[in-house]
């Protein structure tokens, strides 16, 4: 148990160490994925990965912003190419993204507040799968199915 987690009531402890581990799980298996298979489409008219990391990090950019009290952008659906060109922006902004969320999580989370958790849990959970998906058709186990 680390420190701040003595200072949160258990259901806020609960849900911030249940998104740092989707979180991290999703962004573990974004760094297994190969880079120079960033913008390829695993079939045709699928999102490439890129496309899929670029889309959970627009709107765990907005869930973010809705857990800190800000307006939140929606109007959208991914964050920009020029923004997240390669993997390593796109691991960046999810890494930030994560810690955003989690500060967010450790403030009083009313009914609004806790909606957008929800959603963005519900959301990285989603494409969690799509990636594994992805990362078992590259021929690579992902991460959390190693232990």
């Amino acid at each position: 148990m680390n420190a701040t987690e003595f200072k949160l009531d258990p259901t806020t402890a609960t849900l911030l160490t249940r998104w740092q581990n989707a979180a991290g799980k999703f962004i573990d298996l974004a760094a297994a994925l190969p880079a120079e298979k960033f913008d390829a489409e695993i079939v045709p008219g699928a999102r490439s990965y890129g496309e899929v990391l670029r889309h959970v990090a627009y709107w765990n950019r907005y869930v973010a912003d809705k857990l800190h009290g800000k307006d939140a952008d929606d109007s959208g659906n991914e964050l920009a190419r020029l923004e997240c060109p390669d993997k390593a922006a796109a691991l960046a902004e999810l890494t930030r993204n994560r810690a955003d969320i989690a500060s967010g999580i450790e403030r009083a989370l009313d009914a609004a507040a806790l909606e957008s958790y929800c959603m963005g849990l519900e959301h990285v959970c989603e494409h969690y799968g799509q990636l594994a998906v992805y990362a078992r058709a590259l021929g690579i186990t992902p991460p959390a199915s190693l232990s």
